[in-house]
This record gives C-alpha cells, structure tokens and sequence, in this order.
C-alpha cells in the first residue's frame, strides 16, 4: 500500500479517468437535490445522471468522472444508527465514480477500474477478487458471461466468482433501467485465504468497487428488454478506498477525520482518541450494558461527532435547513445526537459543534469550494440548534434516567411509551435519542405506546390549530360533509356579478329558527367562489335565493366538495333552491397580488440565483407574502432590482396565460416553477406569465422562456400583467435560518406607499436645514410618519440612515449641552465641599444637586474625590420625575469599612427604590422626589455615625 494523502487519492481518481481516459469531470450535484422530490438527500453518484439513464435528458459528454457529495441519513438508506460504533459506516460520505453514456461498456470499465487499483494505487493484485452476476432464471436472465470472461482474463478462475440478484444485479428503482454488475473485492486476511468469505459479510473481504452494467429495462408488468444504449455507473467509496491504501485498519484513522478529530480534542478538552470500540463488529449492535473502559464511549464520541458535523456542514452550504419536518429533521436529529454525545462522554456544556465547522472547511475547501462561500451562516445555524437543544438536554438526561432507573425496577428493562412521549414533546429528544440511550444501558423502549401517544398529540395539534370559523363548521353533525355532493368549482376563474346553482344542503348549527346574524353553512352543486388553497385566500361574497340572503365569509375545500359559511342577512334558504352567488370585489386585488407573487418569484431567482426555492406564501387583498430559501439578508440593491423586474413585466402588459397540461411533460419547461415537496397531480394548470403553454410545451428547453414565469398553479389571475398596476416590496426578513420572507403590494397600496415616500423624503430635506431649537420637532414628525406610514423597504432603509445622521447631530448638540450642564454641576459640588462638615480629615458630603443626569453627578463626584482628599459622598438629583442617587467612597475611608453600595440600599428604600454597586461607586434612585431631603439628613446621619 502507499502512504498518500486522502485529497492526493482523489485528485489521482479524477486525474486517471479525465486526463489517461477521457472523461469530463463534472462537479458533484448538492447533497441536498431540491430538483428532485424522489430523494431526501443525494445517495449516489449516479443520482445527478438519472434523466440520462432515463432517457428524459442527454448531456454533452459521454464519458464523466468525479466525487460526489452523499449523504445516507434517512428513507430507504440510512446508515445514523451504525455510525461510531463501527469503523466505516457514515451519514456522509464520497463517492468516486466514472460513467459511460452509451460511450465505453464492460471491458473498458474493467481494464481501466484494474490498472487504477493496481498499477497506479499500488494494491496488490493477489488480494483482489471479482464477482459477476450468475444469473437469473425466474427472470429469465443468462449469467454474465462476458463480465466473468473479461475477469479471467486477470484473474485465476478461483478468485472470480458468481453473485446472486440480491448482491449482483443493480435496480434504479421498480420500473426503469437495470442491469448486472461486478464487484471489486480486496482479502484482508493473513494469509490470503478469504475467498469464501466474499460476499458473506465479513470484514475481512470487503468490497471496494462496485461496477454497474446499465443494459436493461423493466417494464410496469415487470418484463426486461435490452435498451438501445448501454451505459456504465462505477461507484467506489473514497473513505474507504483512502482507508487501504493508507493502510489504515479504520476509516477514521485516515487524514479525512484525524483533522477533525484534532480540532475536536482542541475545543472540548476531551482525552485523546484511540479508536476503542464497543464490541467486535458483529456484536456490536447487540451491547448489553455500557462498556466498562470510559475511552470507549469518548471513541464513539469522537467518531460520531466528526461524522456528523461533515453532514451538517455540507446539507447546511447546500441550502437544508433544520426543521421539525422531513430532511429538516433528519439534520435536527442528527446535530443533537452530536450534542448529546459531546454532553455526556466529552464534558460539553456550551455550543461546540458550530466551533468545529472551520475544521471541516480546511480539510474539505479545496475539492468542494462551495463550502469557502458562506461558512459562518453554517456556523450560525448550527450554534442556534446547539444553543436550543442544551437549554433542555440536562434536564432530558435527568429524566431519562430516571425512566430507565424506573423501567429497571418494574418493567424489567423496558422504558414506557410515556416516558419516551415526554421526552420527546417535553424536552424535544427525539424517539431514537432515546432508544439509542436505552440500547447503551442494554434496555428497549415500548414503540407501541410512544406512536399511540404521538397521534393523540397530533391529532390535538391538528384540532387546535383550526381558526374559529373551523370551530362553527365542527357544530355541523358529523355526517353533513359526508352528505354533500361534489362541487364543480371551474367558473372560480370566471369572475362574474352572478351566478346561478342550487343549494344541494345546509345547516344552521342546530338553530330551528335562524335568527340574522346567525352562522349557516351552505353546500351548492356549482360555485364561483374560489376555496382558500395553495397559500390564496378564500373568496367572500353574497348567496341569495327567493327566501333569504347569506354574506360569505369563508369558502373551505374538503376534497371536491366544497363548503360556504357565513351569515344570515335576511330571510332563510334552504336545499333544494335556486341561488344567485356573487364574488365581492376583495377577489380583485387578491387576483393581482398573486400574479405578482408569480413574476416576483421569477425576479427573485433571477437576483438572487437558482437556489431560491418557495418556502411558503399567502396572497390576499392586502398584499403578497411570499417565503424562500436564501442563505442571508437581501441586500437593498438586490430589492431594488427585484422590484425593478416586477415592474417591467407589468409595464410590458404580458398576457397571462393557463393551460391543463401532463405534469411529466411540463416539469420540462426549463423555466417552470414548482413548490419542492408538494404532490401534484398528473394533469396540472400551468400558469404561464407572457407565453401561451403550449408553446412551451412544444419547445422546453428554449432559453427564452427563462425571461417568464411559468409555475403549476390553482389559483386566480388577472389577464393581463397591466392590471397589477404597479408594484412595491415593503418588509423583508428573517423567517429562521436560511429563510427569507418578503412582502409586496400592487396598485392603489403601492402607489400609496410611494406618496409616503416622498413625504418622508422631503420632510428629511427640511429638517437637514433646521437649526438645533427646531431639531428635535422635526426628528419627531419624522420619526411618527415612518412610524405610522406602509414605506417601500429600500426607501424606508435609507430614510432610516438619513434619521439616524440627524439623530447623531442631535446627541452632539445634547452632548454640548450636557457638558455645560456638567460644569454647572461641577461648580456646584465645589461650593457644596466648601461648606461640608468633616469628621478628623474626612469630607462628608451630601447634597441635593437639583436637577442633574447621572453622567453628572458622576463628574461632580470625580472631582469631589480628586479636591477632597478624603471623602465620603451622597449627591441625589432630580431626572424625568425620579431621583438619582450616587454615592462614592475615597480609598482611606472604605478601609475604614464605609461602602458606598451599602450606603445606597440603605438609603434608596426612603425614596421607594433600589441600588446597590462597588465599595468605591455605587448608584441608585426612586420614584419619591419628595423625599430627596429625606435622603440627604439619613445619608449624613450614617456616615456621621460611622465616621465619629
């Protein structure tokens, strides 16, 4: 083996495969795929290549190389649970790979994944091994003849040998493209006698690369055929292919972690790392009680931690935020299994993990530049996350141990469901946290009774987070939504003054006689109204038939059937009648607000770049909110310019077009816009901002479309982009880490906020030329105008800095003035020395200095120390209707054992206050300024008595 540095191992990869055989490199694809709401993270080099193995994309290189960023944490691959208690298995990892694309196939993949091994790395051949697929006759598969006669071109016919389907046959998934591979494997053993042990598990032969011949697909009725074009997907971990060739027994003594480890060490003062482990291998999952050596659980630690910061900072640079749902979670769980690790085995009581990012930069920068971009934002995420989850974890550990002491005694080893509820919904340690702490004390936990207890509480959730109009429609008997029929909601998009349908029920919540004013929920067979969804408020508006009227006040969707609450105006309706429905005038300016979330959502992405995914939204009458992922605050110019764009697609007067269209064949739109995570269906409305749909459809990729907004969307529009009017952002801010949130208005509110620019404008103008007596009005007109005013958020930033450059001139004048009111002062105390009485050589000083702020009584007290020598001071004062107090001591007469912030919690009680300070200084004070002579006679009559 050779002794090369890990980055040196990988750059030889990618060397090898571009510059010896002419592959393309490709950077790695985020470990974090917001294109592809199949994965929860990348898990595969091959996952960046799907749409080529597809059939759906093509690239411009048939041959390509390079190491992919994954990470296996959660879904279908989840290796957290193994990681630090074995020698190889990570959340994130590296995976080298090169690829053909219909270009090269088997014999060229073979040769080249050989001489790589051997002649360039330096393995010796005589330890390897290769598997080939044997066939599969239920399937009607040959074995893989040509594979294995490639191999025995190398190899002796004993060191190549067949695998099964299961551990030689690659599937993408139930349907799609597949085909047999073959297996590198290295014999670790001794003597080299491992060749049974290959593919039965054992550490000893382990396998190193993995060769994947793409030629088949499977059908739905699952039947293969042979594709047109095959191609090749090779995958081979770095961590451990660094591992043998640095002749290391565990991937963790490799230069990948020993950094990290260092820096560890560094910022928790933690013992050394060994590299202790639990248990042999393959008991290792089956630990009865905590191990007896301490360094063991410090080792497990060390590697826990290492493995999961790796994780955390690349998911956290690609855009993943911690949450409470999904990916987001996983992340959560994973950073406080890490602080949960350096808590109990290295002694951490504070944030540690956020210090450690910077390790992971030096070590990994160089072959991931991303992670050079931003690494204190990460850093930032991570101390929030630490900082929440340590505030509760003590008081967790307590309680888990005290579950477990409990669950010893009574239930022999076996924690409650209750218990395990509690922590999690109480002290927020999530259920394998606690499994896993069980595990290390040889215990279980009743999984049964913990979900039971979870959806009780998110049943609980779900019922108190309905708004009050929800708490009315849960008065309706249980069977009335059941009862109703499908609604047909199309003529949503027809805004009209009436329409025409039938009441097909309702309900007046149990009221035999419905008074006006009551509440009433009515169902029709068609509606106008549009139902709240998809972030656009519901549409409000009136129902009348020949016997009453009805005011609608919300519009909920319950599938296809749709429900109408409001309230009686006059008369009663009931089933079965003919009524007239109309939409009020609030739907229009919803309708501008969301074709302006539509094109904002396409500026923002077009300023801040393509990483920007919604994250949330909500359009009504009065504005656009609309939430994304964005890694820090959009600066000023960047929102001026989203605004800027806005405008110019509504002056352009676009047409704004909607289309039904195959989700498939849209989502190859270049330009579409779809919310990640959200399950559509597979006929979509398309809502295309100046392009008819089925030009779109009929050329997708074309750049020109980059210049529109396109996104699947249910919601109402206006026709035309000049109806929006015009267009302002007025907030933008933080929502959590990672999250941005911006609010905009169109029409008469964004005209209106534009007049109140200009007014604040020229009210700065003005009070930029006002003398100091007029200074403070003006900053105050200002300041209440601001206040009250709805401002465009890039004025309202520079408005903000030409406040604060007056307020700075104003505090210079106050400044003056204080100054000279401090002279005054001063003069005063030195009047007030003058006549003080004295006990031996100390001055005893107290007086009442009028009117004064607490800076000058701190002069006056200064000088009075400086010119008295000796001296024991009391000065109160007058501020804002409350009295001042400070007291100072010279150094002689606190020796004496006068203190000045006894003095003052003697005193300050006389003029109902409090205070305290240092012997030499101290200050205090009290709402009761008729006392201030009372505080005088008591402060001179102490230190009279203590000084005689």
């Amino acid at each position: 083996m050779n002794h090369k540095t890990a980055a040196q191992i990988r750059q030889e990869f990618i060397d090898y495969f571009v510059q010896k055989c002419g592959h393309t490199f490709v950077p790695s694809s985020p470990c974090v795929p917001h294109d592809d709401p199949t994965l929860m993270f990348t898990n595969a080099g091959m996952n960046q290549f799907k749409d080529v193995f597809l059939g759906t994309g093509t690239r411009s290189y048939r041959r390509a190389a390079n190491t992919q960023k994954c990470i296996r944490a959660g879904g279908k691959h989840n290796d957290l649970d193994d990681v630090g208690h074995d020698t190889y298995h990570h959340t994130f990892f590296e995976m080298l790979g090169n690829w053909s694309f219909g270009d090269y196939f088997k014999k060229e993949a073979i040769e080249w994944a050989w001489e790589l091994l051997t002649k360039v790395w330096g393995v010796d051949p005589q330890r390897l091994h290769a598997t080939y697929f044997e066939g599969d006759a239920a399937e009607g598969l040959e074995p893989d003849s040509e594979a294995r006669d490639l191999w025995l071109k190398i190899l002796p016919p004993e060191r190549v040998h067949p695998g099964n389907k299961k551990d030689n046959f690659w599937e993408m998934g139930d349907t799609g493209p597949c085909g047999p591979c073959s297996e590198i494997h290295i014999d670790l053993t001794p003597d080299k006698s491992g060749g049974p042990l290959v593919n039965a598990g054992d550490a000893r032969v382990m396998e190193v690369w993995n060769l994947v011949f793409i030629q088949f697909n499977r059908a739905a009725d699952g039947k293969l055929s042979p594709l047109p074009a095959k191609h090749v997907d090779t995958g081979m971990g770095f961590e451990r292919i660094t591992s043998l060739l640095q002749g290391k027994k565990s991937n963790y003594d490799t230069d990948i972690f020993t950094p990290i480890f260092a820096a560890i060490r560094a910022v928790t003062g933690a013992p050394a790392y060994t590299g202790k482990l639990e248990a042999p291998a393959d008991q290792s999952r089956d630990r009865k009680e905590a191990p007896s050596d301490p360094q063991i659980m410090v080792d497990v630690a060390y590697r826990v931690i290492a493995d999961h910061l790796r994780t955390l900072t690349f998911a956290l640079t690609d855009g993943a935020t911690p949450s409470n749902e999904g990916r987001g979670y996983v992340l959560r769980r994973i950073l406080r299994r890490a602080v949960r690790y350096g808590r109990q085995y290295l002694g951490t009581h504070e944030p540690f993990m956020c210090q450690l990012v910077p390790a992971v930069v030096e070590c990994m920068g160089d072959a991931f530049p991303e992670l050079t971009k931003s690494p204190q934002h990460v850093a930032d995420i991570i101390r929030d996350e630490e900082q929440s989850f340590i505030k509760t974890l003590d008081r967790g550990i307590a309680l888990f141990d005290e579950a477990a002491n409990y669950a010893a005694s009574h239930h022999h080893g076996r924690i409650s469901g209750e218990d395990a509820f509690k922590l999690h919904d109480t002290y927020g340690f999530p259920i394998d946290l606690t499994e896993l702490m069980a595990e290390e004390r040889g215990m279980s936990v009743n999984i049964g009774e913990y979900e039971r207890l979870m959806e009780e509480a998110r049943e609980r959730a779900r019922s108190a987070s309905k708004q009050e109009s929800e708490e009315l429609l849960s008065a309706v008997d249980a069977g009335f939504i059941e009862r109703i029929p499908p609604c047909d909601d199309s003529a949503k998009y027809h805004l009209s003054e009436s329409f025409e349908s039938t009441i097909a029920a309702c309900t007046n919540f149990g009221s035999r006689v419905p008074a006006v004013g009551a509440p009433i929920v009515i169902a029709t067979r068609e509606t106008c109204f549009y139902a709240e969804q998809g972030g656009q408020v519901g549409d409000t508006g009136t129902t009348s038939t020949s016997t009453g009227e009805i005011v609608i006040e919300i519009v909920q969707r319950h599938g296809d059937k749709i429900i109408h609450l409001g309230r009686i105006v006059k008369g009663s309706v009931a089933p079965g009648q003919l009524c007239r429905m109309s939409v009020s005038e609030r739907r229009i300016p919803i309708m501008k607000n969301h074709t302006a979330t539509h094109v904002m959502n396409w500026a923002l992405r077009e300023v801040l770049g393509d990483h920007v995914q919604q994250k949330g939204s909500l359009v009504d009458p009065d504005k656009t909110r609309f939430d994304f992922s964005h890694p820090s605050q959009v600066t000023d110019e960047q929102l001026g310019r989203i605004e800027e764009l806005v405008n110019s697609q509504i002056e352009e007067d676009l047409e704004v077009f909607t289309a039904e269209a195959d989700q498939k064949k849209a989502r190859e739109i270049n330009t579409l816009r779809a919310v990640f995570g959200e399950k559509y269906p597979d006929q979509v409305r398309v809502v295309s901002v100046g392009v008819p749909v089925d030009q779109l459809l009929d050329d997708p990729t074309n750049d020109e479309w980059m210049r529109y907004s396109v996104e699947f969307c249910g919601g109402t529009h206006v026709k035309r982009t000049s109806e929006i009017g015009r267009f302002r952002l007025v907030e933008e801010s933080a929502v959590a880490k990672g999250i941005r949130r911006v609010t905009g208005v169109t029409a008469e509110r964004a005209l209106r906020a534009e007049a109140d620019a200009t007014a604040v404008a020229r009210l700065l103008k003005v009070a930029a030329q006002a003398d100091e007596m007029a200074l403070p009005h003006r900053i105050a007109e200002i300041t209440a105008l601001m206040n009250q005013a709805e401002l465009p958020v890039v004025e309202r930033a520079r408005f903000r800095a030409d406040l604060a450059h007056l307020q700075e001139r104003l505090k210079k004048v106050a400044k003056e003035q204080a100054k000279a009111g401090a002279a005054d002062i001063v003069a005063k105390a030195d009047q007030v020395l003058a006549s003080a009485p004295r006990a031996g050589a100390t001055a005893i000083i107290t007086a009442d200095m009028g009117t004064a702020t607490i800076d000058q009584l701190r002069s006056a007290c200064d000088s009075l120390r400086s010119r008295a020598g000796s001296a024991a001071i009391l000065l109160a004062a007058e501020n804002e209707g409350k009295v001042l107090l400070l007291a100072a001591m010279t150094p002689d007469v606190i020796a004496k054992g006068l203190k000045a912030g006894d003095l003052i919690k003697e005193i300050a009680p006389l003029v109902g206050g409090k205070g305290g300070g240092k012997p030499d200084l101290a200050q205090g004070g009290g709402p009761d300024v008729s006392r201030i002579g009372d505080v005088i006679s008591a402060a001179t009559a102490s230190l009279k008595g203590r000084l005689a």
